[in-house]
């Protein structure tokens, strides 16, 4: 049994190394969020057995959790960058047919040549409708829309668009050559009763889940979405100090369990080798 015993601890350091190795390959990722490896002890006894007779036999992994703590943030030029303080996430829409909605840390947008604003994925940005007073007017997924830049006023189309701002509450403002200021939409966000339940599907982007439950959808600086900031990125959560003192201690749980196997394997070649 001790064979099989440290064999479940090398597969166990092995998916160690693998998780944190993850966190420090995506270091330099923007909103990257850090995983961690946890694990649970195996025991296996009858109810009638006593209970200083039960040895135990093993580790398994019992899941592996994403950390959604807030990442330090770096200055960007770019009015269209934009890093959240909060729990929020920004909401992006894929292309036609599917149009799948996932959520994002990775503020990192960018404009192209037909005026939608997309991320690093080419998903778009979506906005919440606002009246006059730039109170949101339909906070729902159904409601929200793709946030493209207008190309002229809209009293004089000639009149070209010449800045882009965002508050801190998401609200987007275009400027135009005239004077004139319209006021777009507000930033879509979105939050979940269980952030940990998010299933990742790369590049920083995560679907909802059963497990994370439904999107809150709102703006920012409502309830925990936080507020955005314009002209910033968020970095990765992972702290590579920490990461490598972890890598060193998996390391070492791997090397002990294989040795307990290299010896449980030499205990069984002197039993049969035995005349």
């Amino acid at each position: 049994m001790s064979f099989y015993t440290s064999l479940s601890g090398l597969k166990g350091a092995q998916t160690d190394m693998s998780v944190i190795s993850n966190n420090i390959a995506n270091a330099g990722s923007i909103g990257f969020k850090r995983s961690k490896a946890q694990f649970g002890d195996i025991f296996a006894a009858s109810p009638t057995q006593s209970t200083k007779m039960v040895a135990g036999q093993g580790t398994r992994l019992n899941g592996i959790t994403q950390q959604f703590t807030q990442g330090s943030y770096e200055s960007s030029e770019k009015t269209l960058d934009m890093a959240i303080v909060g729990e929020g996430m920004f909401v992006v829409k894929g292309e036609p047919p599917r149009e799948q909605v996932t959520y994002t840390r990775n503020g990192a947008f960018t404009a192209t040549p037909d005026r939608n604003v997309i991320d690093s994925t080419g998903q778009k940005l979506q906005l919440l409708p606002v009246d006059a007073s730039g109170n949101v007017t339909n906070n729902t997924l159904a409601g929200a829309f793709d946030f493209v830049l207008p190309a002229g006023a809209p009293s004089d189309p000639t009149a070209q668009l010449v800045n882009v701002s965002i508050g801190l509450d998401g609200l987007v403002s275009a400027t135009f050559a005239n004077g004139e200021s319209q006021v777009l939409g507000k930033v879509a966000m979105a939050t979940f009763p269980a952030m940990e339940g998010l299933r990742p599907v790369g590049d920083a982007h995560w679907q909802s889940s059963g497990e994370s439950g439904p999107p809150t959808i709102d703006a920012a600086t409502n309830g925990p979405m936080g507020a955005i900031r314009s002209g910033a990125l968020e970095r990765s959560n992972v702290d590579i100090t920490e990461e490598l003192v972890m890598l060193i201690g998996a390391q070492r749980n791997f090397q002990a369990n294989a040795k307990a196997i290299e010896g449980a394997s030499q205990l069984s070649q002197t039993i049969i080798n035995m005349r």
